[in-house]
Parts: C-alpha cells; structure tokens; sequence
C-alpha cells in the first residue's frame, strides 16, 4: 500500500532531504511548492505538485489526488534580515500560507502535521543551552511568525484533533552525503555555503556580520545541525504521532556551539583554501548565542544525531558544491 505524504517546501533545501529520508523509511513524498524558492531538480523521491500553500483551491485538489495520510511542512520564507525589512510578506505566506493548508488538511481529513519551527522562537537566551521550557520571546518577524504558528498549532489540536509536532531547528548545514541534493539559496545568505563559496572563489570575500558580540571572539555563536539529521528527525516525529497524537515540540540541534570564526576557519581546514574574509555590521534581529539542549529530542523521537563533528558536516557540504548541478 502506497503511503503517501505531503511535503509542502519539498523543492528546497531541507525539504528535499525529507524527502529523500521518507522514501527510505518507505514512504511516498508528494512534493508540493510554488518554485520561488526551490529547484525542480531538487524534487527525485516522488511526485513534484507545483502550487502555493496560500491556494487554497489547489491544495485541495492535491490533497484529494494523492490523499496523503500527514504532511510535512516546510513551506516559508526564512531570512531573518528580510523578515526584518518585510515583515507584512512574512506574515503573508508563513502565516496565511499555514492557516490555509490547515484548512485543507481538516477538510480532507489529513490526522497529522510535523511543522518545520525554528530556535528563532526563543529570541536572545536567558540560559545555554536552550531547552524547551525557556520562554519564547522571538526577536525579529520571521521568529515571531513560527511561534505563533506553534501557538495555532497546539490551538488546532485541541479543538479539532489534528496531531502535530513543531520541531525547532537551529542551524542547519551540511548536504546529503551522495551529494543528491544540498543548500542552492538566491540569494545565499547562510555562513557555511558563503564560506564555502568565499573558499572556491565564487565570492570575494566572506562578510563577518559583527565581530563585537558578547563571546570569547566577538562573533555569534550557533549550534549546526546536519540536514540529513534534521530530515531523519522527521521521519521519527511522523512515527511518533502516528502511536500517540497529540500537539508537541522540540530542540533539533546537537547541543554544542562554534563561532562565526570558528566556522571560518573549519571550512578553510576541510578545503584546503584561504577565506578572505572582512567585517560588516551587525544583521538586525541576530542573538549573539543559540544553542539547543537536545535532550527532549532524544526522549520523545529516539532521535540522535549521526553528525556532531563540524569539519564532518561542512565536508559535505563542500562535496556538494564541487558537485552540484
């Protein structure tokens, strides 16, 4: 029998890697996204259904072809900086876009939803590493348009029963270890794949957004998560709700931080090439600290990360860009 999910952002770059972590875990991925920001090649493990979150209309067509027994929900817009300067777009398409596929999934009868969240949720950490009971005081849009969609979640489950698990990544990186799909943003705005860029040339240099932060070096510092792991995660959260549906959260992260520098200087390791590098100002809406407390994690899905050793996780990544299309 033919187990279908839904997989809305499934042209882009976790959402691929979901997909592909579903279709070895037996399922179907029935890739849904508008194209604005994913890639068509990106799209291999299934069928590709190019269509807006906020069409209502379509989703609903979709949904009654395929009739996919959850969805995964990728779909958002995601720059911190842009939510900053964009806000209402923000709150257009993560927000509408959400309540409207919410919509659909009720009507069509879809009992489970794992939403693609983010350590943005938290704002600036009162302690670290972050665990989930630390209040949530997002600090730009784009933060505050997941949280709240956390919020309506749990809202969702409680009135009509549909099951969800809001999982909150912190910072993504990597790419799948047979190079079948990576990290192709326009523009880039994420460190590793800059740095990586920087290293072969394709930038001139990589821009340090801030150097005078409250850490031992000056720059931020974040917990990087490979994105297998983070699909694999997936995978399990959909399991997990299928033996016990309820509304629930959690940390994905590996639970140790590096800097901006150290990010830096591991990639100029694992490439063998130098970094210019120079210093720019402070990207509005950045904490200087995010790293998670996974423990919950663990608990709740089984779940472990294969990928804790930073120079193993941009190693992919650098495969990636010497291969991909």
């Amino acid at each position: 029998m033919t187990r279908n999910v839904l997989v809305t952002g499934g042209a882009g770059y976790i959402g691929s890697h979901a997909c592909k972590a579903l279709r070895l875990a037996g399922y179907t991925p029935v890739a849904y996204d508008n194209l604005s920001r994913g890639h068509e090649w990106a799209v291999k493990w299934g069928p590709l259904e190019e269509g807006d979150t906020r069409d209502g209309a379509r989703l609903r067509e979709v949904l009654k072809r395929h009739r996919p027994e959850a969805v995964l929900h990728f779909a958002a817009y995601t720059y911190v900086g842009e939510s900053v300067e964009r806000p209402l777009l923000y709150a257009a398409n993560n927000v509408a876009g959400t309540v409207s596929l919410l919509e659909a999934c009720l009507e069509a009868g879809v009992p489970r939803v794992v939403f693609s969240s983010t350590a943005a949720v938290y704002g600036v950490p009162e302690t670290v590493p972050i665990p989930e009971s630390h209040p949530r005081r997002p600090m730009n849009p784009y933060g505050r348009t997941k949280a709240f969609l956390e919020d309506l979640l749990a809202d969702a489950f409680a009135a009509h029963g549909l099951a969800s698990f809001s999982l909150r990544y912190f910072n993504a990186a990597g790419a799948d270890e047979d190079a079948d799909t990576g990290e192709a943003h326009d523009p880039e705005t994420h460190l590793v794949p800059l740095a990586l860029q920087a290293a072969r040339g394709a930038l001139p240099r990589l821009t340090l957004y801030g150097d005078d932060y409250d850490t031992p070096d000056g720059t931020c510092i974040r917990d990087y998560v490979h994105v297998s792991d983070l699909a694999e995660a997936h995978v399990l959260a959909l399991k997990s709700l299928e033996k016990a549906p309820r509304a629930a959260a959690c940390n994905l992260g590996i639970g140790r931080g590096f800097s901006v520098k150290e990010v830096v200087r591991a990639a100029a390791e694992v490439t063998g090439l130098p970094i210019p590098v120079e210093v720019g100002p402070r990207r509005p809406g950045d904490p200087p600290v995010l790293v998670a407390d996974p423990a919950l994690a663990g608990k709740e899905l089984g779940w472990t990360p294969r990928f804790t050793d930073l120079h193993a996780i941009l190693e992919t990544a650098w495969r990636w860009i010497l291969l991909k299309p």
